[in-house]
């Protein structure tokens, strides 16, 4: 379980997000070192404010600016060494029914989904940039294995992204970086909620009932982050870890 002296960078990492702040949890917990990534640099030092180490760096960063992501990665090797691992957890979510979807929107989901998971794993991969041994995680979606009405863009981006991960893993094995994919379902939190409002009560039921063995909780999420980082997984690279409660296998 220990971690100590292993820096790595989170994205996503806002006290408000579920599955996020439960990875910076138990990344803490494991005594790792961790480079806390968002937008809203207020929601960054709430997730520090419930962290029990005090060694956490916060970095305020919109991965939607895809032309800065590579000078503003070289800015945090430079300021705080070279890492460990990745967690990719930033996700831009929401519903797309066909007759709805704009270029604008098309752009919203691939840019932080897919477009930013791409530059962020070539820059993080380039030299003296990772310690030897590093991991690189990113947050799927079960979306991206199996059809979902009206999560058109979303499933894409999520299935776009489970793809870059094989590739990924083939091209940066010789540096012996692994890179791997967690795909939770629906994650039992604040935006499940919001979810399950939107759908209504029936839908709602449908959708939990899917779900066999129940919903995930971000603990889930983030255990199974931590397997991917840990040299627990050190054989293990180019896969997409369903952790679904069985959703897949319905």
């Amino acid at each position: 379980m220990n971690l100590t002296n292993k820096l790595y960078v989170v994205t996503g990492a806002a006290a408000d997000s579920d599955i996020g702040l439960a990875i910076c949890k138990k990344l803490d917990e494991c005594g790792a070192k961790l480079i806390l990534v968002g937008r809203r640099e207020a929601a960054l030092i709430e997730t520090k404010r419930q962290l029990t180490q005090q060694h956490h760096q916060i970095a305020a960063f919109d991965l939607s600016h895809l032309e800065d992501i590579q000078s503003w990665v070289k800015s945090l090797i430079n300021q705080f060494g070279a890492i460990d691992g990745l967690v990719h957890s930033a996700s831009y979510q929401g519903y797309s029914p066909l007759r709805t979807i704009s270029p604008k929107q098309i752009s919203q989901y691939l840019d932080v989904n897919f477009s930013a998971a791409v530059l962020l794993i070539a820059a993080f991969s380039k030299a003296k940039h990772f310690n030897s041994g590093a991991s690189f995680v990113f947050i799927g979606s079960a979306a991206g294995q199996r059809g979902l009405k009206a999560r058109t863009l979303y499933a894409a981006s999520k299935a776009a992204l489970s793809s870059m991960v094989q590739s990924a893993a083939l091209e940066l094995a010789n540096k012996k970086i692994r890179v791997n994919c967690v795909a939770p379902a629906v994650v039992s939190g604040a935006k499940a909620e919001l979810q399950f409002s939107a759908l209504g009560e029936q839908q709602s039921q449908i959708l939990v009932d899917a779900h066999p063995l129940g919903l995930s909780s971000p603990q889930d999420v983030a255990n199974s982050v931590y397997f991917l980082l840990s040299g627990l997984s050190a054989n293990t690279t180019g896969i997409t870890l369903a952790v679904d409660g069985g959703f897949l296998a319905g």
